[in-house]
């Protein structure tokens, strides 16, 4: 019997006999990849009907039949980190080897154009790009897709960073990886899918929608396009989380509350295709724009304030959403008339602030600048107090806090002055003398200075429910 091996999407196919293998894996399990550790792998394909399924990764050896469909599934024994290339083998009929495969951290990027913003339209590009040789690291980018159907696989590859791969890969997806990288000493997977101008809908499968009361109705109707695309071809892969950064088409078209609901379909959805209950969700609240100017004709309801009610709903996305986190970026704006802020090398970096803080046991890392908690009016002036303080409140640029104001009993709210004590703050003026209600930063272009001791900007809040 004649033996002989064809290269091929980065697994090694072999063919017994000149007959073509009956065993196949998805692109996304392929070699190059970078397996989750520390909890058990999920492995899948196709084979003939009731072929079994053996899968091999050092000396863990687990076995599953294929189905009558010919899909089948099984799972490796959690694996502790390796830095060492290893191989993975998947047999039946035929035997299928992946090579140069490592165990650390995976994360899915996704979101619309600021997530997908590549690395060469970064404004760090000259300095990050060409010291981006990180061989532990390794990219998985998807094409942007949409399908009617689910679909099952997604022509792509996995690659290991270098500058020349990292190029063109989402900018803050790779700064992300590269913190998690240098800190974690651990090698990092990184998927890529991210398509601008997006909605969140069509990234929504509609298991997600059926979770939630105010929008199982649309659940009839099937999974968002994007999703069946892109999203599906890469379930049940093990990983730890995903980090999201999306809403500017969501704000555009008026979403203010609902948005939460729709971002707690998204990532229960996910999760359960995904088959991780516990799967983390790190996500960025929009930066300031000058969305009436911008996009008046599209949406003649759109008003300075339409903005800060998006934030409200993506704020309240942290206690709707377990195992969530949200980044600010008010203060790395830069320019309220460029809807993607260039800086996107600080926006990965905090994001995974987040995820070293909660994932992998960094205590004393700050991972989120203050968030109001509470208000008490002391004859003129009213108290504010905050979660994520971190050893003091700061004016980010030395000034005077900016962008705070304060309202009476007649709902007209005018600018105030505001100053740090301690870990509050007191906010007063002389036009209002019995104080009802405090906002900060509610304006679409406000960048406001509040922040905490570790440099992260206050998020924009009210502490009023008017309409």
């Amino acid at each position: 019997m004649n033996f002989f091996r064809c290269v091929a999407v980065g697994v090694v196919w072999v063919f017994v006999g000149g007959v073509a293998a009956d065993v196949r894996l998805p692109r996304v399990l392929s070699s190059h990849m970078v397996l989750q550790r520390d909890k058990p792998v999920n492995l899948w394909g196709w084979a003939d009907p009731g072929e079994q399924v053996t899968a091999s990764f050092g000396r863990a050896k687990v076995s599953a039949t294929a189905g009558d469909d010919g899909r089948w599934k099984l799972q490796l024994p959690a694996q502790k980190t390796s830095n060492r290339p290893q191989s993975l083998k998947v047999s039946g009929k035929n035997q299928l080897e992946l090579t140069d495969v490592l165990v650390g951290e995976v994360w899915l990027c996704s979101g619309q154009s600021n997530m997908e913003w590549r690395m060469t339209q970064s404004q760090h590009k000259g300095e990050e790009i060409p010291k981006a040789d990180h061989p532990r690291i390794r990219l998985f980018a998807i094409a942007k897709r949409k399908a009617k159907t689910p679909q099952d696989d997604t022509p792509h590859d996995w690659t290991a960073c270098t500058p020349q791969t990292v190029a063109s890969f989402s900018a803050v997806g790779y700064h992300f990886g590269q913190a998690l990288h240098r800190e974690l000493k651990v090698p990092i997977g990184l998927v890529q899918a991210a398509w601008g101008g997006t909605q969140i809908e069509p990234w929504t499968p509609s298991i997600g929608l059926e979770m939630v009361e105010t929008l199982k109705s649309q659940a009839k109707s099937g999974n968002g396009g994007i999703y069946n695309g892109m999203i599906h071809p890469l379930a049940p892969l093990t990983m730890r989380g995903a980090i999201w950064y999306q809403g500017e088409s969501n704000c555009l078209k008026g979403d203010t509350t609902i948005y939460m609901d729709r971002t707690r379909a998204l990532v229960g959805g996910w999760r359960k295709v995904f088959g991780q209950d516990d799967l983390s969700f790190y996500f960025v609240q929009i930066a300031p724009f000058t969305y009436v100017k911008a996009f008046a004709k599209r949406n003649k309801n759109l008003t300075v304030e339409s903005l800060p009610r998006f934030w409200e709903a993506q704020a309240a996305c942290l206690e709707a959403v377990p195992h969530s986190g949200m980044v600010v970026v008010t203060d790395i704006t830069g320019n309220v008339g460029n809807i993607h802020p260039p800086n996107k090398r600080d926006v990965g970096h905090r994001l995974a602030r987040w995820a070293l803080a909660k994932n992998y046991g960094r205590k004393y890392l700050a991972y989120s600048g203050p968030m109001y908690k509470s208000m008490k009016t002391e004859g003129s002036k009213v108290r504010l107090d905050f979660e994520h303080v971190t050893k003091g409140l700061s004016a980010l640029d030395g000034k005077p806090l900016t962008h705070f104001t304060v309202a009476g009993a007649d709902r007209k709210f005018v600018e105030a002055k505001a100053v740090i004590r301690g870990k509050t703050v007191e906010v007063s003026s002389d036009q209002v003398k019995a104080p009802v209600a405090v906002r900060f930063g509610w304006h679409e272009t406000a960048i406001g200075n509040l922040g905490n001791k570790a440099g992260l900007p206050a998020a924009p809040f009210r502490t009023d429910d008017w309409e």
